[in-house]
């Protein structure tokens, strides 16, 4: 009697119809899979990509922005004095420029406001690093570090003039009291993702004290750390225009934020105009120049960007 065939593979060792293993063959599929995933390029973008992907867009903002802004100015929805024209604000840039004072404006805020962020580092991520570590630290300070950095910066300004008077002391602590907890809280944060298992592997291999925060604790903590040095800069420029605004004395120079008030008792919209557009360069600027390139590193570094 003929036998009959179904077209079903009846074989009970586990082999394939090509006369493979399937163990096997589902082992060459996993490394497949890996050699896929280790040949991903991770070289640099060409310029012409980057020019399309990041910086064409912006501009194209930028212009879109200008136009609208031109087109109110043209409508006539509001009066010159309240609403110059884009030709008004940039006059009043060539004016500060011949009269050789545009960079020093910006010099004078961006010079304090790196110098206070860098102090405010130095503070905020050993202070981070204690109030996450040690619990009784993080049970007294931690809801006071939460608490400042929800404090608007515009409010030590006053107590700092009090107490500092009109110097430049009393801007750096306000760029102080602004961006220190928000460091700080970043670190802790960061901190906190840490997987449990890292912290217990640089134990064993010895990695304990200030080794362990150098060589564990500050790799695993640096996606969350380095959102809050973004956070603190931040912090640090807006409490250092807040104090520029507010308090004024010939001894301290100009900066934006004085400018910005001086175009107020001007009653120069066109001057207010441009020292919100030189803080918006400058904070833009900071943030690709400096933090843009770390976090591109950072996740370059981790395997999440490829480019």
């Amino acid at each position: 009697m003929a036998s009959t065939d179904t077209g079903v593979d009846d074989r009970k060792d586990g082999s394939s119809a090509a006369g493979e293993p399937q163990d096997t063959q589902d082992l060459a599929g996993l490394e497949a899979g890996l050699d896929a995933l280790d040949s991903v390029q991770t070289g640099r973008t060409p310029l012409h990509e980057t020019l399309t992907r990041k910086v064409l867009p912006p501009v194209t903002a930028v212009a879109l922005v200008l136009v609208l802004w031109q087109l109110l100015v043209w409508a006539d929805v509001a009066p010159d004095y309240k609403l110059p024209s884009p030709s008004a604000v940039w006059d009043e840039v060539n004016a500060a420029w011949r009269q050789g004072t545009l960079l020093d404006y910006i010099w004078t805020s961006v010079s304090r406001g790196l110098l206070g962020f860098l102090m405010a580092l130095a503070i905020g991520t050993p202070l981070g690093l204690l109030v996450a570590r040690v619990k009784f630290v993080r049970a007294a300070v931690g809801p006071i570090l939460s608490g400042l950095q929800s404090l608007p910066s515009v409010a030590w300004v006053p107590p700092a003039v009090i107490w500092l008077g009109l110097n430049d002391s009393m801007m750096y602590a306000v760029i102080l009291l602004g961006a220190v907890p928000s460091i700080a809280n970043g670190l802790v944060a960061g901190i906190d993702q840490i997987p449990p298992l890292f912290l217990r592997a640089g134990r064993t291999l010895g990695a304990t004290g200030l080794r362990g925060a150098w060589h564990i604790v500050m790799p695993g903590a640096l996606p969350g750390y380095l959102a809050g040095l973004k956070q603190g800069w931040a912090f640090s420029w807006r409490s250092l225009m807040a104090a520029e605004i507010i308090a004024s004395s010939p001894d301290l120079g100009v900066g934006l934020g004085q400018l910005l008030e001086n175009g107020r008792n001007n009653a120069s919209m066109s001057q207010v105009f441009l020292a919100i557009f030189l803080i918006l360069v400058v904070g833009i600027a900071i943030d690709l120049l400096i933090f843009s390139p770390l976090e591109r590193r950072v996740l370059r570094s981790r395997g999440l960007l490829t480019r």
